[in-house]
């Protein structure tokens, strides 16, 4: 694919050969855009996110020359044959070259598909639920967490009427056969963990619906103050770590009196909080800073990282320091300064 070329455009290409490309990140987004940014997604815990999916980028280099990644016209799965270029582009931030063509894996369509939505008494409830399903091995395909901030504003947004509570949004893929014991293990760890309203959709329409309202959940924050600016941000931290730092960043919310609703791929750890604040506020701004900052360094405490998926930007180069040290920097640095000797490639971005 070229640049311009989103996924839901190729994905529509790809309608009826049985074959689709599941990296998600919500937004109709261009596919090169994708790579240079590592999008994710909802479909992460199964599919991965975009370093996995792409095989080869062709690159204009800062001083105009064209690399292809893996080689021209190489669409090998895996390789063995020196540096990973490839990976080194996809997330790069624009900061190394252009990408001007994605080589991208596809996959198989699933026979058959259900959704479902499950309620809980309590945020640790539903991920702790998460983190059994992952040990139980469900080969769950999304599982997405709203806490009741969220959960009630999507609900209101979309019309859904979603209870105030947290909330999981599950997917399945696979067999007609393996479905139905797939739903029963879901079920079955679902209720141990207090959760209820377990209701499968497996028509197209309704799971699109479920899928529309997780996709809206930043408009549906923003809704919560009209008028007030939105920041998002994201960690992500190892499964085993996800429920006590969900948990603390919950009441640092609280404690902090924001708006903040949380909304997460959580089958891969990775969570996000969409705060919404007056911009015209210097104290509130001040405390939305001071917040995202003690995020980005729960996450790094629990052996997690600053960003699993937003990317270091400008507002998390000092947490970029402090997760990779002053070695694993400097050697950014020096990968940077020998393809963009003059800084010529999103100046002041990541480094």
């Amino acid at each position: 694919v070229e640049p311009g070329v989103t996924r839901k455009a190729l994905n529509s290409h790809l309608r009826g050969t049985g074959l689709w490309f599941p990296v998600d990140p919500g937004a109709d987004a261009s596919l090169c855009g994708m790579a240079a940014t590592g999008a994710s997604g909802t479909n992460a815990v199964r599919y991965g996110t975009m370093r996995p999916n792409v095989l080869n980028l062709r690159v204009v280099l800062p001083d105009g020359r064209l690399l292809h990644t893996a080689g021209p016209g190489r669409q090998a799965r895996k390789r063995a044959a020196g540096y990973d270029l490839t990976s080194l582009f996809v997330g790069s931030e624009g900061t190394l070259g252009f990408l001007t063509q994605a080589t991208l894996r596809l996959h198989p369509l699933p026979e058959a598909t259900a959704a479902t939505i499950a309620s809980f008494p309590s945020v640790s409830a539903a991920v702790a639920c998460t983190v059994q399903v992952l040990q139980a091995a469900v080969p769950v395909a999304r599982i997405e967490f709203l806490d009741e901030v969220m959960a009630d504003a999507c609900g209101r947004y979309s019309g859904m009427g979603l209870a105030a509570a947290a909330t999981l949004l599950l997917e399945l893929h696979g067999s007609r056969h393996g479905l139905a014991e797939q739903q029963r293990q879901m079920e079955e760890i679902v209720g141990l963990n207090g959760g209820s309203g377990l209701a499968w959709a497996e028509e197209p329409e309704e799971r699109g619906r479920l899928w529309s309202m997780r996709h809206n959940a930043w408009y549906a924050a923003l809704a919560l103050r009209p008028g007030c600016q939105g920041y998002s941000t994201d960690v992500c931290v190892p499964i085993s770590r996800l429920p006590n730092v969900v948990v603390e960043t919950k009441q640092d919310l609280q404690d902090s009196g924001l708006t903040g609703p949380m909304v997460g791929h959580v089958g891969d750890g990775n969570f996000h909080c969409i705060l919404v604040f007056n911009s015209q506020d210097p104290a509130e701004a001040e405390r939305v800073h001071a917040f995202t900052q003690r995020l980005g360094r729960r996450a790094l405490a629990a052996g997690g990282t600053c960003t699993g998926e937003h990317g270091v930007g400008l507002g998390k180069r000092a947490l970029l320091l402090e997760e990779l040290g002053q070695e694993g920097l400097d050697t950014l640095r020096s990968i940077k300064a020998a393809l963009d000797p003059h800084n010529l490639m999103n100046p002041g971005k990541v480094l």
